[in-house]
């Protein structure tokens, strides 16, 4: 794809309606915006992880004063999930995590509610539970669904009936037995990590509105809004027209506001009190365990490589604890399954991904879909193995390396990509091959990682838009991708711009209204800029034709002689025939004849991904699994206090593949956040579970990352390889930013040390406990 100067993509631009967003969340959630009439929700919420459920007294609750509705499980026994439809509203028959909701109260005030929470009486039959994914697969581990196969499920989506498996997927390329018994080396070993929460600064909340009519209004905090409008129409028998789902804002996701999770709860109570609007918002300790959490993941990595540094073999077995439901989680295995190699081409591949029940919080989807939790041992074991066998790891890297018409895991071929090229970068940047000199009692060490992601979504994950021009020439740009912070409707502005020819100022972006905007498949797999992109410029090229066709025959010129450049409209061989776009694209053009032609200009584009294929449920192979991938690196500089176990990230430098820089600002945004996010993965984070109860659900607690931890230095690379499908040669950047952190840092760690730590979070005090016992020996 020839490159070209364009007016508005490149251009590191930020717009003020994109800043004021972040103040938008907290003025349209204010209770006075529903007037006297709102009621307030509360769950109820199980304290065993395992239990069958003998009874429930809500008498008192109905009798408190200001208690308007009290809703239980039997009231609303629907199924729902995105992929595996594995859990009811409220829990019926038995609670499967600790924090499960079991019933919810409508109250007058939210203290009100509060109070008749506790006045609910729930008697249990404890039951024997599972808290670890391989223990879940044993033949005599108690089974957590025992419906499991009479669940409503995607295509796609392979349960085991009769087990605790909710899904497996298999890939089998290539021989992998017979190539690792020719290998000049194999390793074998075993990585983990922990379930983690996304924590978006804005906590789960819904407003429900239940009319006499049937009709429903939601406003909510949702990544999908047309995906939670199909999920609670279809369980609720709403019709989809009967059933608007509105999204004003949205204060941070990062996947955990995808699908439906608590939202499902608010409609039944909104429905105990028809005309009344009911708002629940989950407290930051429910967000962190009673929201979708990042899966736990046991990964056993088997590879086989040859003296020249070529893998000859790659075995995995990865077993993701989706927790209790598996309605969202089970996808994440399939994307998994097909991305298992990393960015790496490797003609032998033995891959089962399972997804095992467990009594621990529901799993989902988490930036970067399965990616960093693979990539934690995929990266750590690639460089064990360099380290142990002398072979160079940027070299083995830049010799396995994915490169156009590779052979792919699934069987299809690579794309272009840039992905040795930023390998290339990072390597140069931290001066991989040179020794850190570390000041007195520090220890510093190097340490690299790799990264692809691809946009992990079904054939029919599909984009609208819609654009309008008003009076004044200013352009409403409906579109219903989210906005969460990553800046999306600042990059679909800058390209409708760029496409119409007018100033990026002229366009504004419309957060998503179900009845109103066009429809937008999820706002997840970091699709946007590429999917929803191109249904934007497809839009704009509609309006822009539309506008050009008119003025030809106004001008009396061929068409392709008009141009749209800087708000005005123009015979691109005599630019004295110009006039501004404002004042045609209502009113139309006045002809020679003294007639009126033309009138509201507007534009509509829609996008599907192209040529999707399905694949084999033995083999995983198929032509065309998924539709591209964005690679990249990490390289990471640390230094360790040997007596404390604290780990500082000194330096990071960050190369991907963009296609095409459309902001490169916003770029910029997203690699430092993905950077810091990952640390905070790395060194930080897990949420505590002893016997499923969680132990650490407030940030008293639970630590992440600050700018305080922030490394002292990042360098990056924006590597340009044109999407030949991409808006402007665009693919997104999103999630990839934060999948090579965690083992780039381990990677640094284990350089400086000589210790590697298996198991997330790398805390001091495991760091601490290693070197006492290298010393010892």
């Amino acid at each position: 794809m020839e490159k070209k100067k364009y007016k508005v993509i490149g251009k590191g631009i930020i717009r003020q309606d994109a800043l004021d967003k972040a103040l938008g969340i907290a003025k349209y959630v204010d209770d006075l915006k529903f007037g006297p009439n709102l009621m307030y929700g509360k769950l109820v919420r199980s304290k065993y992880p395992h239990a069958r459920i003998k009874g429930i007294d809500v008498e008192k609750a109905k009798k408190l004063k200001g208690v308007r509705a009290v809703v239980i499980g039997k009231d609303f026994p629907n199924f729902i999930g995105l992929y595996l439809q594995d859990r009811t509203l409220f829990a019926t028959g038995k609670v499967r995590y600790v924090g499960e909701a079991i019933a919810g109260v409508v109250a007058e005030t939210e203290e009100i509610a509060e109070e008749a929470v506790e006045l609910v009486k729930v008697a249990y039959e404890e039951l024997p539970a599972i808290f670890d994914p391989i223990e879940a697969l044993a033949p005599d581990a108690p089974i957590l669904h025992e419906n499991l196969g009479k669940y409503a499920c995607a295509s796609f989506i392979f349960p085991q009936p009769g087990t605790n498996l909710a899904n497996h997927f298999k890939i089998r390329k290539g021989d992998a037995d017979k190539a690792f018994k020719k290998a000049d080396f194999v390793m074998e070993e075993e990585y983990r990590l922990p379930q983690i929460q996304h924590n978006p600064i804005e906590t789960h909340a819904s407003v429900a509105l239940y009319e006499s009519s049937g009709k429903v209004t939601m406003w909510t905090t949702s990544q999908s809004p047309f995906a939670q409008r199909n999920l609670l129409a279809k369980t609720f028998n709403i019709p989809h027209k009967d059933l608007r789902v509105i999204v004003p804002c949205l204060g941070g996701g990062f996947g955990s506001k995808s699908g439906v999770s608590m939202e499902a709860c608010v409609i039944p109570l909104a429905m105990k009190v028809p005309d009344n609007p009911v708002k629940l918002k989950l407290t930051r300790s429910e967000e962190l365990y009673t929201s979708f959490v990042r899966q736990a993941l046991i990964a056993k990595i088997k590879m086989g490589i040859n003296k020249d540094g070529k893998i000859a073999a790659l075995e995995e077995k990865l077993y993701f604890d989706t927790g209790c439901y598996a309605g969202y989680g089970v996808n994440i295995i399939r994307a998994t399954g097909c991305s298992c190699t990393g960015p790496y081409e490797v003609e032998n591949v033995k891959a089962d991904v399972y997804c095992c029940y467990t009594n621990h919080p529901m799993g989902g989807p988490m930036r970067g879909f399965g990616m960093p939790e693979l990539h934690w041992a995929l990266e750590q074991h690639i460089d064990a193995m360099c380290r142990e066998h002398g072979i160079d790891p940027v070299k083995l890297r830049l010799k396995n390396g994915v490169r156009e018409n590779s052979v792919l895991v699934t069987g299809g071929l690579m794309h272009k990509n840039g992905f040795l090229e930023c390998v290339r970068k990072v390597a140069k940047d931290i001066k991989l091959n040179e020794k850190s000199i570390a000041p007195k009692g520090k220890l510093r060490g190097k340490g690299i990682a790799a990264a692809w992601k691809a946009p992990a979504m079904p054939p029919n994950a599909s984009s609208g838009a819609i654009l309008k021009f008003n009076e004044d020439g200013t352009v409403d740009l409906i579109i219903s991708g989210m906005d969460l912070g990553q800046g999306s409707s600042n990059t679909m502005a800058q390209i409708a711009a760029e496409t119409l020819g007018v100033s990026v100022e002229k366009i504004r972006p419309h957060s998503p209204d179900t009845s109103y905007s066009p429809y937008e498949w999820q706002t997840v797999a970091s699709r946007l800029t590429w999917s929803m992109g191109n249904a934007v410029k497809n839009a704009a090229l509609d309006a822009r034709k539309k506008i050009t066709a008119l003025m030809s025959e106004y001008w009396k010129v061929k068409e392709t002689d008009i141009d749209i450049e800087d708000d005005f409209v123009f015979v691109k061989k005599n630019k004295k025939k110009r006039m501004p776009v404002r004042e045609i694209v209502i009113e139309g053009a006045k002809m020679p004849s003294g007639l009126l032609k033309g009138g509201p200009i507007m534009g509509t584009g829609m996008f599907i991904p192209p040529d999707v294929s399905p694949l084999d449920k033995e083999t995983g192979q198929g032509p065309k699994a998924v539709v591209h991938f964005t690679t990249g690196a990490q390289g990471v500089e640390v230094e360790v206090d040997p007596e404390t176990g604290e780990v500082t990230v000194l330096n990071v430098s960050a190369a991907y593949d963009v296609g095409q820089a459309i902001n490169p600002l916003q770029i910029k945004g997203q690699f430092e956040g993905g950077i810091l996010q990952g640390l905070s993965s790395a060194l930080y984070e897990r949420l505590i579970l002893d016997k499923g109860v969680p132990k650490n659900a407030s940030f008293v607690d639970y630590k992440i990352a600050t700018a305080a931890d922030a490394p002292k230095s990042m360098t990056l690379h924006t590597v340009e390889v044109p999407q030949e499908d991409g808006p402007y040669g665009a693919r997104g950047v999103g999630e990839h930013t934060m999948i090579p952190t965690a083992p780039a840092i381990s990677n640094a760690i284990f350089d400086a040390t000589g210790i590697r730590i298996r198991e997330l979070p790398i805390t001091a005090e495991k760091i601490r406990a290693a070197l006492r016992e290298k010393n010892r020996k």
